[in-house]
């Protein structure tokens, strides 16, 4: 699968903009931990990074969205659209993201 596909199918998981917010955190927290880790060559900070990145993720997809997190059906894609997602929402432009793509509007 293209990510082109894939990336409606994501937002159509993410709708809730509390679980786009959990999802941002997740990953810049995951990333600065990976990334110190490597930094500072520390290996445990990497694990601390992954229960980071995907903690906040998968608890506001149980408990906001109550659907299955991407994650699971394909790793690498879901992992790209963590940053795009990212940076859409901290550039302020997911709601024209999400317009574009009518059928996932809030």
């Amino acid at each position: 699968m293209k990510f082109s596909e894939f990336w409606p199918r994501y937002l159509r998981a993410h709708r809730d903009p509390r679980t786009r917010l959990a999802h941002v955190a997740g990953t810049l927290a995951g990333t600065s931990l990976v990334l110190a880790a490597v930094a500072t060559r520390r290996p445990a900070l990497a694990l601390l990074g992954l229960a980071a990145g995907y903690g906040p993720a998968w608890w506001s997809h149980a408990t906001i969205e109550r659907n299955r997190p991407e994650t699971f059906r394909a790793p690498l894609l879901s992992l790209a659209a963590d940053y795009v997602m990212a940076w859409h929402v901290m550039r302020g432009t997911i709601d024209r993201e999400l317009a574009a793509h009518a059928d996932v509007a809030p």
